[in-house]
């Protein structure tokens, strides 16, 4: 039987079009805003500037963010939204920008507007945020009960995006459909929001096997492409949706347990969060003994450039790392026991050991942005 899931959809307002920051002013003024803070990256701004319109009646004030998702940083920019007395947050940037955006406006208690310059993941969907330590380890992740106000998606700054980028989104959107696969296996009983949230799962991973090597094209031409939207879109919107309609059902699983395990090496820590989902896949594949879906993936990865190996992650492959790694994976914390099986230790090293020697081919060369 399905336990009690609590179903947060959707951002009340969503938009992905060439020229939407153009409805901004006039939404905030609708929503009785006077004073916004704008969160931002100092890449992120810089890619957004020259179509950000003016905000003639709107008290407007910008601050760039350190480095990380992180509760020291979560309290100073509320400290400073509070003293501007600023009634929405606006987030400008990636993944962690989102993040931290949406912290501060739950701390605050004012809405927020999210404008992702980046289709990395899903982060400006859904209400919660991934919270790491000042050096970049992964914490936990904290829910909302409010979903994002608005997010506005402007096309031509993620066209000129790095490919890394994108393809780490591919990798994190990929990861819906296996671990939702892996939440809802044995039930008995499926409501009907599980249903939507595993059917668009699905979506996602047939979109992103048909699409992301004509998308990653797109991006390195700078084009706006059909392929180009539909990922963007399956990233962050469709992405949003598994998690938003299922709850715990629609969101993460053993894929993100290895990439937690994975964030405690600095080797790791210029890698994408999606880079070290995908690789997680891998892993939770061998796991399930789902060797032909993973020789799939692996054949798609090599395709698109997404890691396959641990040597690709900027790690040496000895026994006492995957000892630790496969720790860290089954910390008693870690969503690897949202699954309905129970794995010990060596389980997770032999896992990671099936990944990395089965067979590979010659892989794609994308490069690193």
């Amino acid at each position: 039987m399905v336990k009690n899931i609590k179903v947060q959809a959707s951002p009340s307002y969503y938009a992905c079009e060439i020229g939407v920051y153009d409805r901004l002013p006039s939404l905030l003024i609708e929503g009785k805003v006077k004073r916004a803070l704008f969160i931002h990256g100092k890449k992120s701004l810089e890619a957004a500037r020259e179509h950000l319109p003016s905000f003639d009646h709107i008290e407007t004030y910008f601050e760039q963010y350190v480095e990380e998702c992180s509760i020291s940083e979560i309290e100073r920019l509320t400290k400073l939204g509070s003293t501007k007395c600023c009634d929405v947050i606006i987030g400008i940037g990636g993944g962690k920008v989102m993040d931290l955006a949406k912290s501060v406006a739950n701390e605050m208690n004012v809405p927020v507007v999210l404008l992702p310059t980046l289709a990395s993941q899903c982060a400006a969907w859904t209400p919660l945020s991934v919270i790491y330590s000042d050096t970049g380890d992964y914490i936990k992740y904290t829910t909302f009960l409010k979903n994002p106000w608005m997010v506005l998606v402007e096309p031509t700054i993620i066209a000129s995006s790095p490919v890394s980028y994108l393809r780490a989104g591919i990798g994190d959107t990929l990861a819906k459909w296996y671990e939702a696969k892996a939440l809802t296996k044995g039930l008995d009983y499926m409501r009907v929001p599980v249903k939507l949230s595993l059917q668009t799962a699905n979506l996602c991973q047939e979109l992103i096997l048909k699409e992301s090597e004509q998308a990653l094209e797109a991006l390195t031409k700078k084009e706006v492409t059909p392929s180009l939207l539909t990922i963007i879109e399956t990233n962050i919107m469709a992405g949003g949706l598994v998690g938003g309609l299922g709850d715990d059902y629609g969101r993460i699983a053993a894929a993100h347990s290895i990439h937690n395990a994975l964030t405690q090496f600095e080797e790791t820590h210029h890698f994408l969060h999606g880079e070290k989902v995908a690789y997680g896949i891998l892993v939770q594949l061998a796991l399930e003994g789902e060797l032909e879906e993973m020789e799939e993936l692996l054949s798609f990865y090599e395709q698109v450039g997404l890691p396959v190996s641990l040597k690709e992650l900027g790690l040496t492959e000895d026994d006492e790392l995957l000892e630790r790694i496969a720790s860290k994976t089954l910390h008693p914390s870690e969503s690897i026991h949202f699954m309905n099986q129970s794995f010990t230790t060596t389980e997770v090293v032999h896992g990671i050991q099936t990944v990395e020697t089965y067979k590979k081919i010659e892989k794609k060369e994308w490069g690193r942005d």
